[in-house]
């Protein structure tokens, strides 16, 4: 991975962190230039994961492409919280499409940017989990398939948001939801079914696949930068947490995103035509316990009897990503 992470010695946070660098690395949201993208004013929770990778992506994408970008919008907690009409916090040229259609929408504005003969203007499509992996998969499989000119952005929060924290086909197995409740013989989500999309987009041998969390913010912004610059399909999945949904505080977003990849249950890795090409390493193993206990939604799992069986299910979920991923250099340990 040509990406090299920048380390914070002094507080740890972006803000202070930045300006002790040198401008021409320092992050988009460091400089006086950004978008503002999604701008001030929206109606996001406090602390919302997605809100925060949209500003992050677009703002990121808007800076290489020097302003030149048009993005199509699933319906979905992004949209609702966004555009509640008539008002909009969207800075560029924003396209809302349905719950399914994201994609075929982006290929579409493609298509009409290459009739008129515009190579200068991007597109990016993004949603949710539930309008990337579920409703609006078949759209999103045709725009890999014909490996059309877009960006397509999963802000992953594992479940339907928005209408009222449903399973989705991102929910992890054993977590709590209004339809996987804790209770029966397999409480929460049963193990053994869902999809992880972003090695269905390697299979599709695209240009350019990747994963990122709202937790390392140069790393996220490294890959919207490249992918902008990639002709073609490009798929980006990025973590991020949902405080309501998932029974967190909201000052625990980054934490927890940042938490998943340590423990391995999230792997950051990015991958051009069908294969890894480069992967983020662990910087200290955590066990998956430490992330599991901040989110009410696994909270049947630590009661007055702990259900350890579950809990070693889920490790051992994570030390299979470790091993397939390459996560871990020998030394952590």
């Amino acid at each position: 991975m040509s990406h090299q992470p920048v380390k914070f010695y002094q507080t740890g946070t972006f803000t202070v962190g930045n300006r002790l660098l040198d401008e021409s690395i320092r992050s988009v949201q460091a400089t006086k230039t950004r978008s503002n993208s999604l701008n001030s004013g929206h109606r996001a929770c406090q602390g919302c994961g997605e809100a925060l990778g949209a500003r992050y992506a677009l703002d990121a994408a808007m800076d290489v492409s020097q302003r030149q970008l048009i993005a199509a919008n699933a319906t979905g907690c992004l949209e609702v919280f966004s555009t509640p009409y008539p008002e909009t916090s969207w800075q560029l040229p924003w396209i809302h499409s349905l719950f399914g259609n994201a994609a075929a929408v982006a290929t579409g504005i493609a298509a009409a940017l290459r009739a008129k003969g515009r190579s200068d203007v991007r597109v990016i499509a993004q949603g949710g989990d539930g309008g990337t992996t579920d409703i609006g998969f078949g759209c999103l499989s045709g725009m890999f398939e014909r490996n059309d000119d877009v960006l397509y952005l999963c802000y992953d929060n594992e479940a339907y948001m928005n209408t009222g924290v449903q399973r989705s086909s991102a929910t992890p197995p054993a977590v709590r939801t209004a339809t996987t409740m804790p209770l029966g013989a397999e409480p929460g989500n049963p193990f053994g079914q869902g999809k992880f999309v972003p090695t269905i987009a390697m299979a599709h041998r695209i240009p350019y696949v990747a994963t990122a969390t709202v937790a390392d913010l140069f790393d996220l912004e490294y890959k919207v930068k490249k992918a902008i610059q990639i002709r073609g399909a490009k798929y980006l999945h990025i973590f991020v947490p949902c405080p309501l949904g998932w029974g967190a505080a909201s000052s625990d977003t980054i934490k927890l995103a940042d938490m998943a990849k340590e423990c391995g249950l999230f792997p950051v890795f990015e991958a051009e035509h069908g294969k890894v090409t480069g992967v983020s390493k662990i910087r200290k193993l955590i066990p998956v316990e430490d992330y599991l206990k901040l989110q009410r939604r696994y909270a049947h799992l630590f009661g007055k009897a702990p259900a350890t069986d579950v809990i070693s299910k889920i490790q051992a979920r994570a030390d299979e990503n470790i091993r397939t991923y390459g996560l871990l250099d020998t030394d952590v340990r």
